[in-house]
């Protein structure tokens, strides 16, 4: 997997907003989807979802939708503990 295109939505309701709301940045999860360790899917959403650490060490989960092979939309992103992450 490796998406050459993010969506970011800056609204208030928006996918930024949500990111932000977990203290973290568009380029946390930006880095993220790009270089993530494992990969599963969200038991309260059902969407796809994929781990990885940020720059700080936080080990984080990113929700998303896929639009196509190259285009993801981040849902949300928050820290979770390493022992939750799933396998590739």
């Amino acid at each position: 997997m490796s998406w050459t295109q993010i969506i970011w939505d800056p609204t208030p309701d928006g996918n930024v907003a949500h990111v932000e709301e977990h203290d973290l940045t568009t380029d946390d999860v930006d880095h993220v989807l790009q270089n993530f360790e494992s990969r599963g899917t969200s038991k309260s959403s059902g969407r796809p979802c994929v781990y990885g650490h940020v720059s700080d060490g936080r080990h984080i989960v990113v929700i998303y939708e896929e639009v196509d092979d190259d285009t993801v939309i981040p849902v949300t992103a928050y820290e979770v503990p390493e022992r939750r992450r799933k396998r590739k």
